[in-house]
């Protein structure tokens, strides 16, 4: 199917927009009275710029407050829409949305809205206009699909139809089945959008929290579902009003977007892209530093040997159980310290892993390597971490271990087991982005968001995983646009033993995070404790959760630049701890990282 667009749903200019639509792949836009009324270029400028770009102008939007108003403000609506359908007759837009009107004036009478939206048409016809009558959710007197194309339906005209907007239709909470009754070909227009459940006013909601499919609570793809019944052709076009997106850079938003849409394709079966691909569990973890001694210096001390080193490149292997994490000294390490600069996911099929990436626009990455090297494919999320598609067996191609050459190493100590979870922090524009790329592109499940309290505002975190956990990512975003000192990333290291692991950690000149006194003085308050056991927890920073399924024990060291690591002791229990977060969050804000 074709898919649009609303320009209103990026940032920058009209043209910016128009650009970062056709560079996503875009078949065509709406334009928004706003940003053509801002731009400097003419209406006969801006239809060949669409044109070169490859674009469609499939709707030009909004008309307001025309219908069931008094006759003296319906003469000044037709002097202004006269106007209107010659502007879009330069522009090269056939079809307008005209929105249900929230008038003070308006009244609650469907024969007269019909009568008026009968001579609009009338007028649209004779600039070969169509015209798409849309109820907004917060209409004054016509609020429902079902009611709008009631009145449609009544005007009886060949150029008036109707708009069904996904936002409009589910925030109300309106059945979506009955769009299978209206004709398809008088359904001029779908608009489509997402959003978090909210409790809040309808209007609001709209301006600012809506998001492209997948992203929210909705059921969109249920809904189009119904669309697609009723023998509608015309385009998929998303309508997106969101604070975010519009101060975001439009390129990646659009690139998001399209993503939207051809994931949404691939669910109501109009489209088979490569079948997801879902990871079995995690190869490495790769860390860039300018400096390997001081997190060298941690790697050692949580238990790990430096076992290997890459023959081509300055990367050692540190290894542990099955937790392995690459060190990166190379001229591209991070001029602000140690960072997580890629993860090694482990996959039944990398050449297929890589497939699905490209087609849901997630190339895969140009790497200088070696002719010896193995031919890992990567992809770049959303906060621009390096994703490497690993066989997961040793046997397999390509294998990574295989360009690396054993180094003469100590014994590290046992204790640690794998990596238990990674914590991503994303630029603060890009949270619903990664939700949706790695759901689509990885095909992981993503759970529930959780907002976690932050002494400078609210941090936004949500985890996607595969079915038996053995790839756990928790995404979160900080409490500010430049807030990205202490809402770093970790590598969350499994033990049978957090006990034991600390004491080690800290025995072997490890820091751990300090934790207040307050916080086990609330602990002893909700739960009973063995003899001692508290206290040991006091000494060594270890915080404590428990759910329906278990317990969870962890602790946190200091921050190297960019990056902690945190020791999970997960007897059951599915969470991360979100309950200790506050805490953690503040020990990190009232310490200083070590660079």
């Amino acid at each position: 199917m074709r898919t649009s667009i609303a320009t209103v749903s990026l940032s920058g200019s009209l043209t910016e927009k128009l650009t970062a639509a056709s560079r996503a792949g875009f078949d065509g836009v709406e334009i928004f009275e706003n940003d053509l009324l801002a731009s400097p270029l003419t209406p006969e400028e801006i239809r060949a710029r669409c044109a070169d770009l490859g674009l469609s102008i499939d709707l030009y939007q909004p008309m307001r407050d025309i219908e069931a108003v008094p006759a003296d403000e319906f003469n000044r609506n037709l002097r202004r829409a006269r106007h209107k359908f010659e502007l879009m007759r330069r522009l090269g837009a056939d079809t307008v949305l005209v929105c249900s009107s929230v008038h003070p004036l308006a009244v609650d009478d469907d024969a007269l809205a019909a009568y008026h939206l009968r001579q609009l048409a009338d007028l649209a016809q004779e600039f070969g206009i169509r015209v798409a009558y849309e109820a907004l959710a917060w209409g004054r007197h016509v609020s429902t699909y079902d009611h709008a194309w009631r009145i449609v339906e009544a005007a009886d005209h060949p150029a008036l139809g109707t708009c069904l907007d996904s936002f409009h239709i589910l925030s109300r909470g309106s059945d979506p089945k009955g769009i299978e009754s209206i004709p398809g070909e008088k359904i001029f227009f779908l608009q489509l959008a997402d959003a978090p459940l909210l409790a809040m006013d309808v209007l609001q909601w709209s301006r600012h929290y809506r998001c492209f499919p997948g992203q929210g609570g909705f059921d969109v793809a249920g809904l189009v579902r119904h669309v697609l019944r009723t023998g509608y052709d015309g385009p998929l076009s998303l309508e997106v009003f969101n604070d975010v997106f519009r101060q975001a850079e439009a390129g990646p938003t659009a690139v998001d977007a399209l993503r939207s849409l051809l994931v949404l394709q691939e669910t109501l079966g109009v489209t088979t892209p490569p079948a997801p691909v879902v990871p079995t569990g995690v190869a490495f973890a790769e860390l860039v530093t300018p400096d390997a001694e001081p997190v060298s210096a941690v790697l050692g001390a949580l238990g790990l040997a430096r076992t290997a080193r890459h023959r081509s490149k300055p990367v050692d292997l540190w290894q542990q159980g099955e937790a392995r994490i690459l060190v990166n000294t190379s001229g591209a390490a991070r001029r602000d310290g140690t960072g997580l600069a890629a993860i090694g996911l482990e996959s039944p099929d990398p050449t297929g892993a890589a497939r699905r990436a490209e087609a849901l626009l997630a190339p895969v990455l140009p790497r200088r390597r070696a002719p010896e090297d193995a031919p890992l494919d990567a992809v770049a999320a959303p906060d621009g971490t390096e994703l490497f598609f690993c066989a997961t067996r040793r046997d397999e191609l390509p294998n990574w271990r295989a360009d690396f050459t054993d180094v003469e190493h100590a014994a590290g100590t046992p204790g640690v087991q794998g990596i238990d979870h990674l914590a991503l922090s994303q630029p603060w524009h890009h949270f619903d982005e990664a939700t949706l790329f790695h759901r689509s592109v990885l095909g992981l499940h993503a759970q529930e968001s959780v907002d976690v309290a932050d002494p400078y505002g609210l941090m936004r975190s949500r985890a996607v995983t595969n079915a038996d956990g053995s790839v756990r990512i928790a995404l979160s975003v900080g409490a500010a646009p430049t807030d990205d000192t202490v809402h770093a990333q970790h590598i969350a290291l499994a033990t049978d033993d957090v006990v034991a692991a600390a004491r080690r950690f800290r025995d072997a000149g490890g820091r751990l995070l300090p934790i207040p006194a307050n916080y086990y003085d609330d602990l002893a308050a909700r739960y009973a404790f063995a003899d001692g056991e508290l206290e040991t927890y006091r000494e060594l920073g270890i915080l404590y959760d428990r759910d329906a399924h278990g317990e969870f024990r962890h602790c946190y060291t200091v921050t190297v630049g960019r990056v902690f690591f945190e020791l999970v002791q997960r007897d059951g229990y599915r969470g991360y701890g979100a309950q200790n977060a506050p805490v953690r969050l503040a020990a990190q804000h009232a310490g200083r990282p070590v660079q």
